[in-house]
């Protein structure tokens, strides 16, 4: 009877009902979309929109179904491998080259990478409450990250994840229905597979590696798996929700990526606007929308900066401390827990507060910044893609949940195209 009339309580639920107590449920994919989108969606989509139109559209699409494929392999391998590996593990088990390169590349990004919204976020911060300096809200910004990251860190970066993601859904929506996107444009810069000319502040190279780098991702995919694990999600009853969990955090991932990229197309390319400055997109808007366009802008800015610092240090900071252990032959029993070792608690530490410097006053400016760390993590993207490509089709691990030849096909050609990626951006440095 108690079964009986539980599943009558199901079937009477509403379709958004039933959606809504799905995405309740939700974290790992949330987390994992609003700790990759950071300033370097923010950045690139809008430079790229400002600078090109929509002509480079085919290379988020195409940079997006790269990351989703990547991401679902490497959940996959995390949930059905019968040995109870970590992908990272599984990397190892081919050669301790990976370990090594995954550690120490991840030491180097990861701090380039939260210096990018730490600085972002106290720019936001200060112009919204006009009080101080942009350096004094960046040292707010990692103070307030220090405590939240403090103990049962996972349960409270889900809840602000999801706070967050509110405020950007509504922020970024809204002004991109307020610029009047061009579908037709958008469909035609979809399908157009071509390099426009250089008409920009940046080179269309450097801004479409940059593209690749920040939204294909680079070494931020490994985070993944560990956020599997704090939610629990580790057997193979949990691959329905992994799925549609990451599925649902692309879905977001390509709606606010695609509303930044109409404000910079809309607004910023038709007054020939160009992107030195992030207050350069808030002067734009005002002119439309007045300070409320500022206003929702920098709240928006805040929103997908601020996401990406908590997870960005608590992902990377598993990612290195995974990789000493891989590394030094040392075991980090089922029993242990990456976050209750003291490693990892310094190296989040020194990945929180190291970055403060790039928010000193007279340093590199937020875009020039923001474009070379994306650049640079094309680098790391063909050792991921080989790697997965190997372990992925291990049958003695995966028995048949290897990949299928789609999945193979797109990390062959994910490796190409990081590796065609980093020859053009050496190629423009020293030109």
């Amino acid at each position: 009877m108690e079964i009986q009339k539980e599943l009558d309580i199901q079937s009477n639920k509403t379709f958004l009902q039933k959606i809504w107590n799905s995405v309740k449920e939700y974290g790992p994919g949330i987390i994992m979309i609003l700790t990759m989108m950071g300033a370097g969606d923010l950045i690139t989509a809008s430079v790229s929109g400002a600078s090109f139109g929509y002509n480079l559209m085919w290379l988020l699409v195409l940079s997006l179904l790269i990351r989703f494929v990547i991401c679902n392999i490497m959940g996959r391998y995390q949930i059905y491998n019968n040995q109870g590996m970590t992908i990272l593990e599984g990397y190892a088990r081919l050669h301790k080259f990976f370990p090594f390169f995954f550690g120490i590349a991840s030491l180097v990004i990861g701090h380039l990478i939260i210096a990018q919204m730490i600085k972002g976020s106290g720019i936001a911060l200060n112009w919204m409450f006009g009080i101080g300096n942009d350096f004094i809200w960046s040292v707010i910004v990692v103070l307030v990250s220090l405590f939240i990251a403090g103990s049962n860190a996972y349960k409270k970066l889900e809840l602000v994840m999801k706070g967050l993601l509110a405020v950007l859904t509504i922020c970024f929506i809204g002004l991109a229905v307020y610029s009047g996107p061009d579908v037709g444009s958008i469909l035609k810069g979809t399908v157009g597979f071509g390099l426009p000319e250089d008409t920009g502040a940046y080179s269309v190279i450097l801004v479409g590696v940059s593209l690749v780098g920040a939204v294909a991702g680079s070494l931020t995919n490994l985070i993944y798996p560990y956020f599997l694990q704090d939610k629990g999600w580790t057997k193979p009853v949990h691959r329905r929700i992994q799925r549609n969990d990451l599925l649902f955090g692309f879905i977001a991932a390509i709606r606010l990526t695609l509303d930044i990229w109409i404000v910079g197309a809309e607004i910023l390319r038709p007054n020939q606007i160009q992107i030195k400055d992030i207050d350069d997109i808030s002067r734009a808007l005002s002119i439309y929308m007045g300070d409320l366009g500022s206003w929702v802008f920098y709240l928006g800015v805040f929103a997908i900066l601020y996401s990406s610092v908590i997870g960005t240090a608590n992902g990377y900071a598993k990612v290195i401390t995974d990789c000493y252990y891989k590394v030094t032959n040392k075991v980090l029993t089922k029993e242990q827990k990456i976050e209750g070792d003291n490693k990892f608690k310094w190296i989040s530490l020194f990945l929180l507060i190291s970055p403060i410097i790039w928010s000193i006053p007279g340093t590199t400016g937020f875009v020039a910044l923001t474009l070379f760390t994306n650049a640079l993590n094309v680098v790391g993207l063909p050792a991921i893609a080989v790697g997965l490509l190997i372990i992925s089709n291990q049958k003695k691990y995966l028995g048949k949940y290897t990949n299928n030849w789609f999945e193979n096909i797109m990390l062959v050609g994910t490796t190409l195209l990081a590796i065609w990626g980093s020859y053009q951006l050496l190629l423009s440095f020293f030109s």
